[in-house]
């Protein structure tokens, strides 16, 4: 492995994804990403983030060299429910991805926000400038944008410190006999499947809380607030608890609600405006397709 550079560590330090990110130019999310991808070690050995440290470990990172994805601004409609100087909050409509992949290089949030604005925070990578947190393609609802690197290194700061606010509508099979809960538990690639996540022991800290609002025949609705951001956790929890999402079509049963896949929504988004301290929080209703559902759930209650 060519190294980027070395790091040898002097004294006891705590975790080793943020001691690499004090000691570098890199964030602490990219951080993450290369040791997810193998491209830290120490002492010779891939380790976890969450790895404490000790004095004399020689940690080495090697940082890829990113081929950028031709990345244009495309005319396609946002709806911005919220913008100032520094963050944009959209509500992203169900069906569209965040940002360009190999698998879909256009057509994206991105692509939509480079054509409403020139003012989006670089991102190492290239091709999600302001992007600090996703929601799936089939998930709606309220993401937050950074327009600079001020902001960035905050709203990425926040989400490292759980001090925003994110809650999501989600319609679950399954009933419950508790009101509230929560599902604390580590979460990391499935070892059996790679293109889905699982509960696995020795994943990365993954915490919802959930409450039941309304409970129909064989399904419910449910909030869940999160307390981490891992990739799928509302649907690998809720899953894993026994009430997996409706319409989900990588964890959910193959009988179940008809849609555009599964019924997720993020209603709720609070955060600290990165300049000011002050706090903002917005609320937004889910889609129509997800209302007529509980409209007709409803009616089954007679």
């Amino acid at each position: 492995m060519v190294a980027d550079f070395e790091l040898i560590v002097t004294t006891k330090a705590g975790r080793l994804d943020k001691y690499i990110s004090e000691h570098s130019d890199l964030s602490r999310s990219r951080v993450q990403e290369l040791l997810a991808s193998g491209d830290i070690l120490v002492n010779g050995k891939q380790e976890k983030a969450s790895y404490k440290v000790a004095n004399n470990d020689q940690i080495t990172v090697h940082v890829p060299k990113l081929v950028p994805l031709n990345v244009e601004p495309e005319d396609i409609p946002l709806d911005i429910v919220y913008e100032d100087e520094d963050v944009i909050v959209v509500n992203k409509p169900q069906g569209m991805v965040v940002h360009p992949s190999a698998g879909h290089p256009n057509h994206t949030l991105v692509n939509a926000l480079m054509n409403h604005t020139k003012e989006l925070a670089a991102s190492p990578e290239g091709f999600r400038p302001g992007i600090v947190h996703r929601i799936d393609k089939d998930t709606s609802g309220l993401l937050m944008i950074a327009k600079n690197a001020h902001a960035r290194t905050s709203l990425e700061s926040q989400l490292a410190h759980k001090t925003n606010k994110r809650v999501y509508l989600a319609i679950v099979h399954g009933n419950f006999k508790e009101a509230t809960g929560t599902i604390d538990a580590p979460i990391a690639r499935n070892p059996k499947d790679r293109k889905k996540m699982a509960v696995v022991e020795g994943g990365k800290e993954a915490v919802t809380h959930f409450r039941v609002l309304e409970q129909y025949p064989g399904y419910a609705l449910v909030s869940c607030q999160l307390e981490t951001g891992r990739t799928h956790q509302i649907r690998v929890h809720m899953k894993y608890i026994g009430h997996p999402l409706a319409g989900d079509p990588l964890y959910g049963p193959k009988k179940t609600l008809k849609g555009h896949g599964q019924f997720l929504h993020a209603k709720i988004l609070g955060f600290k405006q990165p300049k000011t301290g002050q706090w903002l929080e917005f609320q937004i209703d889910p889609p129509e397709i997800f209302q007529k559902k509980l409209t007709y759930l409803r009616s089954l209650k007679g």
